[in-house]
């Protein structure tokens, strides 16, 4: 059994001794960098092996929780960089989607005193994706990390006898670990081994995102002097958002970079890929079908200004929750999207992904190497009923999004944007599993199902009892505007 630490101190990498533990990484997102720096942390030997030739730093925003920032406390470098690359001083707007101010520019510190937040701990922030990534990537390389570009896995195995779990490339070449972590995605190649392919179903609806440099705005001045950034110098960073009848959409100007998206139907043009794009037109044609009154002239400059080969038209797809995230002898766990796919209105997707590392990095070091598949079951406990429970809160905020009553909005400008309750945001996965760590053990030495373990604190909306659920019914509650979360409080 490793050591275990119950405060919140600083801990930077040599703070643990080496756990002999070896961790085999397949991909390189969100997930898989987090989960290769704490493993260093935590003193576990990481490799990381990545299909791609190298690894795409392109894309335009996501929001990342504060739960999913809270350890890099222990990363100075990392932590000072971002700082540096986030959106300190940022303002909201939010209009009707035909262009009706619905809400003034106002600092997003100021809407959460509002609502009685301390402005001075945001329950999380968006930011911007390549910037995110060359961050991590900066720590992987001081790290001194091994990163394998071009090793396609095709399948994923254990040999419980030896100990050692493994995976197959298409060129034939194996690689084994004391644990493998599949971080690689939707459609992990590792789902048959934990228990079976998760059928994706489509949406029906699709996301046009582009992010290109702010010297394009110049092509239109009218434009340009709409979207410019907010505070008394125009120069802090500025959220628009959009919101219609089933449809919404975003505007993010920074000092260097506008970043736009907007949520569809179907139209035919659309793939689950972030590297597909579609041109202008495309978009021009589709935006307003459906509408009564169409979207914002002013949005629809945007769109004709945008670069081409630049606007990504990301089909929305949707499975039910994994049922299983580990191998049979639990030497193989899946983690981020590979896990638990998330829609975009929950703002939960890259939160939970670095959750699970930073637990699973933590549930190891405590467990130490004679003990890894009683720390992936571990680990697993610790999330599962908090990432579907993330997952429904997609649904929730989908229905705000795409139904908003405008009347309660100018009462509560909170309707207005996503939920994002404290049990989300003031969670710390590391302390979690420091503090709860022994008495989960216990659960499962004891037999106690998953959803009848009522000795830990909650990580999830307090009172809440899980309930399994599925896509079809969600999304057609969110067609209704009769979303139920079911029991607790998720506020």
């Amino acid at each position: 059994m490793g050591s275990v630490f119950v405060d919140n101190d600083i801990k930077p990498v040599g703070s643990y001794p080496p756990s002999g533990i070896d961790v085999l990484i397949v991909g390189t997102g969100l997930a898989g960098l987090t989960a290769s720096i704490e493993c260093v942390r935590k003193g576990h030997n990481v490799r990381i092996l990545e299909r791609h030739d190298d690894i795409n730093t392109a894309g335009d925003m996501y929001f990342m929780g504060h739960s999913a920032t809270k350890f890099f406390r222990h990363w100075p470098e990392l932590s000072k960089e971002y700082q540096l690359i986030s959106m300190n001083n940022a303002w909201i707007e939010t209009f009707k989607h035909d262009g009706e101010q619905m809400i003034a520019p106002l600092k997003v510190s100021e809407r959460l005193r509002q609502v009685g937040m301390d402005p001075n701990t945001p329950p999380g922030a968006f930011q911007m994706r390549p910037l995110i990534y060359r961050m991590y990537l900066n720590e992987v390389q001081r790290q001194g990390i091994k990163i394998q570009f071009g090793q396609r896995v095709v399948d994923y195995y254990e040999d419980q006898s030896r100990q050692k779990a493994g995976v197959l490339t298409d060129k034939g070449e194996r690689f084994e670990a004391d644990i493998v972590i599949a971080a690689d995605g939707v459609g992990s190649k590792c789902q048959k081994l934990v228990g079976g392919q998760v059928k994706a179903m489509s949406a029906g609806r699709a996301m046009w995102r582009a992010a290109f440099p702010i010297h394009h705005l110049d092509k239109n001045p009218k434009l340009k002097e709409f979207l410019k950034m907010g505070g008394s110098n125009n120069d802090e960073p500025m959220v628009r958002t959009w919101l219609g009848p089933g449809i919404y959409g975003m505007v993010l100007i920074r000092r260097e970079t506008c970043v736009w998206l907007m949520n569809h139907d179907i139209t035919g043009s659309e793939e689950e890929s972030w590297t597909h794009t579609v041109e202008s037109d495309d978009v021009l044609n589709n935006m307003d079908k459906g509408l009564s009154t169409g979207w914002d002239p002013r949005v629809k400059e945007l769109v004709k200004l945008t670069p081409s080969n630049t606007i990504v038209n990301f089909e929305l797809f949707w499975r039910n929750p994994q049922p299983s995230w580990t191998s049979p002898g639990d030497r193989v766990v899946l983690i981020g999207d590979a896990a638990h796919s998330f829609l975009p209105a929950s703002g939960n997707g890259a939160t939970q992904a670095i959750e699970d590392a930073v637990s699973l990095a933590t549930c190891l070091q405590i467990a130490g190497k004679e003990n890894v598949p009683e720390a992936v079951r571990t680990h697993v406990r610790f999330r599962y009923i908090r990432c579907t429970c993330a997952q429904k809160m997609g649904f929730s905020n989908a229905e705000l999004l795409q139904h908003t009553n405008w009347d309660k909005v100018k009462l509560n400008p909170q309707l207005a944007q996503p939920k994002l309750p404290s049990w989300i945001w003031k969670h710390d996965p590391e302390q979690y599993a420091y503090d709860n760590y022994q008495k989960m053990v216990e659960t499962i030495r004891k037999g106690i199902p998953f959803d009848q373990v009522d000795n830990i604190p909650p990580n999830y909306p307090p009172g809440y009892k899980y309930e399994p659920w599925n896509f079809d019914d969600m999304q057609s509650n969110v067609e209704k505007a009769t979303v139920s979360m079911g029991s607790g409080n998720w506020d």
